[in-house]
């Protein structure tokens, strides 16, 4: 349906992530404002974690978008877990090597000293659990070296907690912990995103016990709560080509709500 009501929301909410789509939220802002501050400061390592789908990723895109107008900024956002590749595509990327060349921790180091820029160009890397123990050790010796300032995401569990402090232990000079949304700040997310897109009659939809739902079915996590609304939009896409007569636009139905938490998993049928 061309015009309908619901696409663009359910667009809204794909799982994918774009700086352009970085909503403002009073929290959020204030962890971005400190992860920017950090990079300003003579940081050799920055670590930025939290729970899957607390936004790590997408602070991290939008400081590469924000940075980058500025500085050599290079974003991993796929992390290259072979160790020759890792440095042989750091090399081409950041100093412009040539990339068949064999790449030792030495090589890069002496390619390293040998270019010079205005300020020490930064490299951001998603997702650095999976990266091998050998691997981080040279992140870290290139670090040391400051050559390059990381600034790297790590998912936080028992087993991450464990291996951060066993990688980097004093050799962060920075962390900064994301947490999952409270019901006001998820409301309020939701909201945004919403009439940034000029999608109003959607947003009226929302109401207290809406949110209340939602907050209790995500546990405020932003990518759950995501993934929950496209399926629910994608549902009220259905029944607005199918059963329009059967929408009420006073308000988002509960059932409707919990048909779409059974189909993304966030409730077991």
């Amino acid at each position: 349906m061309e015009n309908s009501l619901f696409s663009k929301p359910r667009d809204l909410f794909l799982d994918v992530v774009n700086p352009r789509d970085y909503v403002q939220i009073d929290s959020v802002s204030h962890m971005y404002q400190s992860l920017k501050n950090s990079v300003q400061k003579p940081l050799k390592m920055i670590l930025l974690f939290g729970k899957p789908g607390t936004g790590k990723s997408m602070l991290l895109h939008k400081l590469h978008h924000d940075l980058s107008k500025h500085q050599k900024v290079l974003m991993f956002d796929i992390p290259i877990v072979d160790e020759d590749d890792f440095l042989r595509v750091l090399a081409q990327r950041i100093f412009g090597h040539s990339p068949r060349e064999v790449m030792t921790l030495t090589r890069f180091l002496e390619i390293a000293e040998a270019v010079s820029y205005p300020d020490v160009p930064i490299v951001l890397l998603d997702e650095a659990q999976l990266y091998s123990s050998s691997l981080m050790e040279k992140i870290r010796l290139i670090s040391d070296a400051r050559a390059i300032k990381f600034v790297i995401t790590l998912h936080k569990t028992d087993k991450e907690d464990v291996i951060a402090k066993e990688h980097f232990q004093t050799r962060i000079w920075e962390s900064i912990e994301l947490q999952n949304a409270s019901a006001e700040e998820l409301k309020v997310y939701i909201q945004k995103k919403l009439l940034k897109a000029n999608c109003f009659d959607v947003a009226n939809m929302f109401n207290d016990k809406n949110m209340k739902l939602i907050t209790s079915l995500t546990k405020g996590n932003y990518r759950d709560t995501n993934k929950l609304l496209f399926s629910l939009f994608s549902l009220y896409y259905w029944y607005e080509e199918n059963h329009p007569t059967l929408i009420k636009y006073n308000a988002l139905k509960s059932k409707w709500i919990e048909m779409a938490a059974i189909h993304t998993g966030l409730i077991r049928a």
